[in-house]
Parts: structure tokens; C-alpha cells; sequence
């Protein structure tokens, strides 16, 4: 299934009519969360890591383009995510507090992440660190979903995530935004863009800040106060054109976030006391990307990459309106580094690739305390890709094998499979079966809670699906199943660490099964209708219980309108009872959210966007004792001079 988020959806030919049965299945299940359909034209990375035509994939994607970003009204990546077919969310509080992503229901961590081709991981909790991404910044995001591990390698159990800046085009563009909304929101950003003969360029930067409120409402004796949130970011994007075959391109990104989130309290001298408590975020990402085309068949690329994300947290002592010093009370650091070589070769229907890989992880785990040991430790794993696709009339065959060799563990093969065929106009069924696995992270294995015989966890995934597309309807159906081995859990019965607590171990069993349902469909020149239904049950494959704070059953619906300068829209974000814990004894209660959009081009340099999330003011929660935002206004200006 291939969805595509964007308004260049409505250049679409629109010379079909629409089937009787393409009619049924768009009017009754106006599914495809912001699902939009493609132009053939346009091109993606995910799937395969190379550009491909959106009609040669068989695999499960989304793409999101800016308009939609800006016209979303989000603040936060995985707020915009959560409105795809087949994502949920967790966040203990507000934006910018700790936030889990779930493709398909797997784990945070099973995702692979990448900003401009950077890998963005951690190598403590393991997964990206959500709260940190900025976008803003962001100009496209691509979502794979299912197991990528033949390509990517280690981390792509669930799917892939990529995410990418502005490139600059032809002329001078630059741009200045403005907004404003509940709880003392603001936010500016700014952006230069152009190109210039054999040069391009994206410089970016932004500001956001609210007082917040409240996120420990069900917590005893904790700090009542507002929660703010600050995040500034910063980008540069510059390109090389040498010539014809050859380009360099060069990317760095900087965010510093902080959020908070009053987790913990005590007593003080005489005193009740609670404790200020804030997170602070610093994320950096920079690549040189180096692409070649030798002759009409061969390209290759080679590429530089490095991460550092740093998270820390600082209290502060509260008491009868005094507040003391903060203090550091846990720091965190990962530093990911990659080097990649990728030949691509194209003849006639055949596509072939091969990639070496090297990627060096490691983790600085400071001791603040006398009774904790300082953790600083690295590891590499080389890896070797090879990928074959064939393109012709009806069949499309995708076949990828990646081995991994980690200085810990030694090594890993993965494989998948990826078959599609068009058996009537405009109707294709897909198969698709794939292995996958994560490395423990190094906190998991060496940390005083660790265990270095951690195995990796390891996943086999299969899938069927079935597509229709006719340029202005799409229709869509998938059926999957993921099963996880070696899932590494934290168990407070396990004391081999020789901690009273417990320790990580490789016990675990997981299976994230279920169906997604996605459609869309315009009526005439101005109106649409979108939406999802994912039915899944993701579980303890040992215990049979529910897997902590994903639903069983969660759907988003949409509608836009557009009428000459005028755009309107409302969405629908349903989500069925989840569990806080793995023994399915604390209930969080299902719920239904609401959300209203507008913009108005008011000059032909200048638009006006206004939103309104949970117009109801719905009262939810995604994690035990963290409350969520009631209703929020937001209106913005963005001056984009012609």
C-alpha cells in the first residue's frame, strides 16, 4: 500500500470513473488516515534506500510533504505520525516528554530512524528520542511499515521512519512564519532558501515555547505547577552540482529542548516539599553525502554520518513558594557514526544494489552518585547488503539479503521477499515475508541493570495485501504477522545483575498481528474524504496479554474542502481501551478526539492557518497518572514572498 500526504495529489488525472466497487469501498470506509494518492512521477527512498518510482513499490508506505506539515498544525513529529494507517503514540505528559512510537504495534525501539540519511538511535532506553525531533525543520517524511532489517540492518523490525530538510531550488525563497495558540504557545521560525547556478542552499530556524500545564495530575504530592515547553532548532542544507554525474551535499541539525514533567517528591527539613523536575534534550545530526552517476546503468553513493542525542534530567527542590538550585540527576549520551558505500545499477526492468556498511555506536553514562558506576562503552557492526528488484507490466519482484557482523555478538543474516501483481486495471495483490532483529543496547548489557549475554531480539514478519488505485480513488487492505523472539524485558524476579530491582533479560515473546484498512476518494474538484481502521492484537506470546498502551482497535477519518482561497477540514482520531502495564490490571479508558483546520491565502505572499485539536475537550490520557491537553487553538502566519 502506498499513501501519499500532500495537496500535488489534486493534479491527478481525472479521467476515470470511478468503479461500483471502488464507490463502495470509499464511501463506506472513508479510511486512509491522511492518505492522499501519488503522482507516478514522484520517487522514494525508504522502501529500498534508492530512488524508486512510487508505482514499482510492493511495500507499505506513506509520505508526507510540507503543506500538509504546515496545514497539520502539529508541534511534534510523532503527533503528525499518529494520524498515518497502522502508528500510535504513548507520551507521559505533554510535547517534548519521553513519547513511543508503535509501527504495527512493535515495540519504540523496533523502528529505525534516520533525519537526512543520519541514524538517530539510543543507545540507553534504544529507539529515537522522539521529543527531540524538531518539525519545523522537517520538509517530508517517508514511513515504511513492516521489517526493513535486509536493508537497513539492525533496529528495523517494526519499520523505518525517514525524515528530511529542505533542499533548495531554482531562485531566492525565503520564508517567515508566525503563531500563537492556548497556554501561551508561540512560536517563530524563519527559513532561506535558493539555488544558484551549481549551488543550492536550506537554512532554517525556529523557536517554540508554551507554559504548558499540569502533565502529573495523577501523581500524590507532586509538584502542582504549569509544565513548560521550549524548543529551539537550526538547520543548513548545501549542495554541490560538480557536474552532470557528480554531486556533494552537505547537512547539520541542532535542537535543544526542554520540557517538564514533576515525576518525582519528598520531604524536605520540617518541610513537604516536591521537586521541579525538567528533561532537557540536545539532539545534533550532521552527513556528507558524495552521489556519482559513472554511466547511464551505474550510481553510487557514499556517505558520512554522525549523531549525538543527550538527554538530561535536573530537579529542583519546591517548598512553600521557595524554589531551590537545580541539580543534574541523570545524564545520557549516544554518538552514532556511519559509513556507507551504495552502488545502484538499472537495465531495463532490473535494478540492482549493493552496499557495505560500517556503523559505530556509543553510549556515556555518567555516574552522579557513589553508588553507581560510570558506563562508557562502544561497539561496531560491518555489514554487507545485496538487493535485486524486477519492474514489468504486471509483476513487481523485490528480493533483499543484508549480514551484519557486530564486534559483541558476532554475526546476523536477514532476508525478505516482496511480490506484487496486477491482475485486473488498476487492482495489484502483494506478498511480502521478511526477517529482522535489534542488538541489545549497551545500557541493556553492561549498565548495572544489564546483562552481557543479552541475545539480539530477533522477528519474522509476513503479509498479504490488496490495492486499488484509479487516480481518484484508493483503496487499500493489509494483513500482517510479526513474531518476536529474544524480546528483552526488564523483570523485577530476575536478579542476576545482583540488583534488588531486577535486570534486562531475553525472555520475552512477542506477536503484533492485525489488518489495516485504508482509503480515499475525491468528489468532484473541491471536496475529499480519507481515513484508517487497524484492527491488531499485539501480545505476550507467553502470557497472552495485551501489550502495554497500544490499542486493539484505532482508526482516524478526515475530510477537506477547498474552494478557491478558502481550505476547511476536520479529522477524527478513535482509539479503543489500552493497558499501562503487561499484566493488563491498569485500564486506560478508550477515546475519540476531534480536530478542526482552516487556512485563507490572504495575498498571494501571505497565509493565515488556524487549528483547533480536541475541539470537545476531550479529557484522555496515553500513559497512567500523565494527563494530555484539552482543547487548543492555535492560529499562525507564514509570509512566503513570490
Amino acid at each position: 500500500m502506498i499513501t501519499r500526504v500532500g495537496s500535488s495529489a489534486r493534479a491527478l488525472s481525472r479521467t476515470r470513473p470511478l468503479s461500483p466497487l471502488a464507490a463502495a469501498i470509499a464511501l463506506l470506509s472513508p479510511l486512509g488516515a491522511l492518505a492522499q494518492p501519488a503522482t507516478l512521477q514522484e520517487t522514494v527512498v525508504t522502501a529500498t534506500r534508492v530512488e524508486q518510482p512510487l508505482s514499482e513499490l510492493v511495500s507499505d508506505v506513506s509520505v508526507i510533504d510540507r503543506q500538509t506539515i504546515e496545514n497539520s498544525g502539529a508541534t511534534g513529529v510523532a503527533d503528525l505520525l499518529a494520524r498515518l494507517p497502522g502508528v500510535q503514540i504513548s507520551r507521559n505528559g505533554s510535547i517534548g516528554n519521553t513519547t513511543s512510537v508503535f509501527l504495527r504495534g512493535a515495540e519504540t525501539r523496533f523502528t529505525a530512524v534516520y533525519l537526512d540519511g543520519v541514524r538517530i538511535d539510543s543507545q540507553s532506553t534504544g529507539g529515537a528520542t522522539w521529543e527531540a525531533l524538531p518539525l519545523s525543520q522537517i520538509d517530508r517524511i517517508e514511513v515504511l511499515r513492516g521489517p526493513a532489517a535486509a536493508v537497513y540492518g539492525s533496529d528495523a523490525i517494526g519499520g523505518v521512519v525517514q525524515l528530511f530538510t529542505r533542499r533548495g531550488e531554482e531562485g531566492f525563497s525565503p520564508t517567515v512564519s508566525v503563531g500563537a495558540g492556548s497556554r501561551g504557545l508561540r512560536d517563530a521560525q524563519v527559513g532561506l532558501s535558493g539555488k544558484s547556478g551549481a549551488f543550492d542552499y536550506s537554512l532554517g530556524a525556529g523557536y517554540t515555547t508554551t507554559r504548558g500545564f499540569d502533565v502529573r495530575t495523577g501523581a500524590v504530592n507532586h509538584n502542582t505547577d504549569a509544565d513548560l515547553y521550549r524548543s529551539s532548532s537550526a538547520n543548513v542544507r548545501l549542495g554541490w552540482q560538480i557536474n552532470a554525474q557528480h554531486r556533494i551535499e552537505a547537512t547539520v541539525l541542532d535542537n535543544e529542548t526542554t520540557a517538564g514533567y514533576d515525576a518525582t517528591s519528598g520531604t524536605s527539613y520540617r518541610l513537604a516539599t516536591a521537586t521541579d523536575d525538567r528533561s532537557l534534550y540536545h539532539l545534533r545530526t550532521a552527513g556528507l553525502n558524495w552521489t556519482a552517476q559513472w554511466t547511464e546503468h551505474w550510481k553510487t553513493l557514499l556517505q558520512v554520518t554522525d549523531s549525538d542525542s543527550r538527554y538530561e534530567t535536573t530537579s529542583a527542590s519546591v517548598a512553600r513558594g521557595y524554589a531551590g538550585y537545580p541539580r543534574t540527576t541523570y545524564i545520557t549520551e549516544t554518538q552514532l557514526r556511519g559509513y556507507l558505500l551504495q552502488a545502484e545499477g538499472k537495465y531495463g526492468p532490473h535494478r540492482f544494489t549493493a552496499a557495505l556498511e560500517r556503523r559505530e555506536d556509543e553510549l556515556l553514562n555518567p555516574s552522579l552518585t557513589d553508588w553507581r558506576r560510570t558506563l562508557n562503552r562502544d561497539r561496531a557492526q560491518d555489514a554487507l547488503a545485496l538487493g535485486y528488484g524486477f519492474h514489468q507490466g504486471a509483476h513487481t519482484l523485490q528480493l533483499n539479503v543484508r549480514h551484519d557482523d557486530d564486534s559483541e555478538f558476532g554475526g546476523k543474516t536477514t532476508g525478505s521477499a516482496s511480490y506484487g501483481y496486477e491482475f485486473v486495471r488498476n487492482w495489484r495483490v502483494t506478498a511480502a515475508a521478511g526477517t529482522a532483529f535489534r542488538a541489545p543496547t549497551l545500557y541493556q548489557r553492561f549498565s548495572e541493570y544489564g546483562d552481557a549475554s543479552l541475545k539480539p531480539e530477533t522477528g519474522r514478519n509476513a503479509e498479504v495485501g490488496l490495492r486499488y488505485g484509479d487516480g481518484r480513488s484508493n483503496a487499500s487492505l493489509v494483513v500482517y504477522e510479526n513474531r518476536v523472539r529474544n524480546l528483552i524485558v526488564f523483570t523485577g524476579s530476575n536478579t542476576s545483575c545482583g540488583q534488588p530491582f531486577g535486570c534486562y533479560a531475553s525472555v520475552g515473546r512477542g506477536v503484533y498481528q492485525g489488518a489495516t484498512l485504508a482509503a480515499d476518494h475525491r468528489f468532484g474538484e473541491h471536496f475529499t474524504l480519507r481515513g484508517s481502521i487497524d484492527v491488531q492484537d499485539p501480545k505476550d506470546s507467553d502470557t497472552g496479554r495485551q501489550l502495554p498502551r497500544r490499542a486493539k482497535r484505532y482508526a482516524t477519518f478526515g475530510a477537506d474542502w477547498t474552494q478557491g482561497i478558502w481550505t476547511v477540514g476536520a479529522e477524527v482520531q478513535l482509539a479503543s481501551r489500552r493497558f499501562d502495564d503487561t499484566a493488563n490490571k491498569i485500564v486506560l479508558a478508550g477515546y475519540g478526539l476531534l480536530n478542526l483546520y482552516g487556512s485563507v491565502q490572504l495575498r498571494p505572499d501571505l497565509r493565515l492557518v488556524a487549528r483547533l485539536d480536541n475541539a470537545t475537550d476531550k479529557t484522555y490520557v496515553l500513559a497512567n497518572t500523565y494527563a494530555t491537553a484539552g482543547r487548543t487553538a492555535y492560529v499562525g502566519l507564514k509570509w512566503t514572498p513570490r
